[in-house]
């Protein structure tokens, strides 16, 4: 049962917690199993539980008031977490990592690119791309999906981003991608721990994949602005209506244009959370679907009903709802970002707790995603549960479900992400349904994303 706090607010009360080791407080707890050890410290000590990782105090949050004013009413008290500097060393001043006027200042420059009306045009490359990853499958064979997701979702940003594939070696830059997110557990570690003024250091297989895809990324961009430079010269238009377009014909009220150096962040950060999160959903509702052989039937019905064979387009995303139940009940079950970060400026009130500046605040959607508060049955995957006429409907509160986060720094691209994974759920569910090849043992890997630590493979039924 969750514990009850008293309400009375005293100076700096320490909330509870779990007992930790000497010297290195809650750490092994942690690292053997981090969202399972801290959704059991939630459910053991109430919505705001007190841990320690070596010097270094944390605050968890389990209650969605608790939540909001930290994502949204008092977001200006907050900055990001100081693991979150890791990440800089490989998206620079990108919108996931940038604060304050310059991320204010980059927000609104990308806002119109992610603008309904605008990525609708990208569901074409978005179908096309997934049926080209299709017609190599066979029936009866065995994949790992998650590496299959993974390769359609970053040729499909790839094109968005450039309007072609990734020039050169593909596999290379993919390979470079994959060490940034597998690497970023020991550099968010580092980060966490040492001091602020201290750098963190950037061992040399990650210093190569970010020198990988920032050649890649430069040559693009320097490519583009000579294009944009002779269109010019030529008529006064320019040749491309992609996002690096967007992003290079961009102007804040100055008139002033981006750098290559911010452009370059903020493709960087487009190219890893917009492939690796979506990856990461359609794998673990394949997963899920597996298992609820019933909810699969289901969807290849509402898919043969709404498209009778042809290919889906932006169009149909309205017309398959239980699709879209699924992708939700999915992110609910295994939400694509797991956890959320946050260092408050001055101090904050809290379940009854008054908390000191510069606390370590953490925030899981997997914990709330599964609280039984707020979820009838909360470890049964229903996707009927997101239908005011299911029986396992009940309306939660806002911070009960969050898989893109929330406040001003809700995810920009969560309408492109959503139309993605219900667009290629639909294609690959029209031409196959799947089975868990046996013998395997699926593990998470709850890093920034939350992956399979060995991907998942699955065996092709042609349908």
């Amino acid at each position: 049962m969750i514990a009850k706090h008293h309400a009375a607010k005293r100076k700096h009360p320490r909330p509870p917690g779990p007992k930790g080791k000497f010297m290195i407080g809650n750490l092994k707890d942690v690292i053997r199993n981090s969202n399972r050890f801290l959704e059991k410290c939630s459910r053991e000590f109430g919505d705001v539980v007190s841990l320690r990782i070596f010097h270094i105090p944390i605050v968890l949050l389990a209650n969605p008031a608790d939540i909001e004013a930290v994502l949204s009413k008092n977001s200006a008290n907050f900055l990001k977490a100081r693991d979150y500097r890791a990440m800089k060393a490989v998206l620079g001043e990108g919108l996931l990592t940038s604060e304050g006027s310059f991320w204010q200042k980059q927000r609104k420059l990308m806002q119109p690119a992610f603008r309904h009306e605008n990525i609708a045009t990208y569901a074409e490359t978005m179908v096309e791309a997934t049926s080209r990853m299709l017609d190599g499958w066979r029936n009866g064979e065995t994949r790992d999906v998650h590496e299959a997701f993974m390769a359609v979702t970053l040729e499909i940003v790839t094109k968005v981003l450039f309007g072609s594939v990734i020039p050169g070696d593909a596999a290379t830059v993919a390979q470079s991608l994959t060490i940034m997110m597998e690497d970023f557990n020991r550099q968010a570690g580092l980060a966490f721990l040492l001091p602020e003024s201290v750098p963190i250091p950037t061992f040399f297989r990650l210093k190569r994949a970010i020198e990988q895809v920032d050649e890649m990324i430069y040559k693009l961009v320097d490519s583009r602005r000579t294009d944009r430079r002779a269109a010019r010269n030529r008529n006064g238009e320019t040749p491309r209506h992609d996002l690096l377009e967007m992003l290079l014909s961009s102007q804040d009220e100055a008139g002033s244009e981006m750098t290559n150096e911010q452009v370059r962040d903020e493709v960087m950060t487009l190219f890893l959370a917009g492939h690796e999160t979506t990856a990461n959903a359609l794998t673990w509702t394949w997963y899920l679907l597996a298992q609820h052989p019933a909810v699969a039937k289901k969807l290849a019905a509402e898919i043969d009903d709404a498209l009778h064979g042809r290919a889906p387009s932006a169009a149909d995303v309205s017309r398959l709802p239980y699709t879209e139940m699924v992708i939700k009940e999915s992110m609910r079950v295994y939400p694509p970002v797991w956890a959320i970060g946050r260092q408050s400026i001055k101090p904050f009130d809290a379940g009854g707790y008054h908390l000191p500046a510069k606390s370590n605040v953490v925030i899981l959607q997997w914990t709330l995603h599964r609280d039984p508060r707020f979820w009838i049955d909360p470890e049964v995957f229903d996707p009927e549960r997101w239908s005011p006429e299911g029986a396992r409907y009940k309306p939660v509160p806002r911070f009960a479900y969050f898989p893109f986060g929330g406040g001003p720094r809700v995810c920009i691209g969560a309408g492109f992400a959503m139309m993605e994974a219900i667009l290629l759920l639909a294609t690959v569910a029209q031409r196959f349904r799947m089975d868990l090849a046996p013998k395997q043992k699926v593990r998470m890997l709850p890093s920034v994303t939350l992956r399979p630590r060995r991907g998942i493979k699955m065996i092709l039924h042609r349908r």
